[in-house]
């Protein structure tokens, strides 16, 4: 749980399926990320903002991502800003990244890096992906 005076955002890869889902403070600290079906996404923000801090929903901009940020909108009571950022080229981003996450076992070790795929979705990998996109374009911009 983020100290109650450190702000948290909020990342949200949308999907029509699956959605990815993290929450990190502006310190970079993760503090929680999951794949949740579609249907279950507003139910579960709702939950996350009681739980964290949270001042800003940072999420992808491609699928179909402007229904989601009116759904968003009129379903919950969200009193923090919502971002979109670029999210090209995140799910590759997201696989190796799963990896560093999760180092690879057994045999899988020694598949080479390219062929390996993560035994399950990495959306929540790519919803922390675009939290980071988001500081690095904050903080170039400073």
């Amino acid at each position: 749980m983020p100290p109650t005076d450190q702000p948290a955002i909020l990342g949200f890869d949308p999907g029509r399926q699956k959605c990815g889902l993290a929450v990190m403070g502006v310190d970079r600290v993760l503090y929680y990320h999951q794949v949740v079906a579609s249907e279950a996404a507003i139910a579960t923000i709702a939950q996350l903002q009681k739980q964290y801090p949270i001042s800003l929903l940072v999420m992808g901009d491609q699928t179909s991502a402007k229904e989601w940020k009116q759904r968003i909108s009129q379903e919950l009571t969200l009193s923090a800003n919502i971002v979109t950022v670029d999210e090209r080229y995140s799910s590759l981003e997201a696989r190796d990244r799963y990896w560093q996450m999760y180092p690879p076992q057994g045999l899988t070790r020694l598949l080479p890096k390219g062929m390996r795929q993560p035994p399950r979705p990495i959306d929540d990998i790519v919803a922390i992906l675009l939290i980071e996109r988001y500081l690095e374009r904050l903080t170039r911009a400073l």
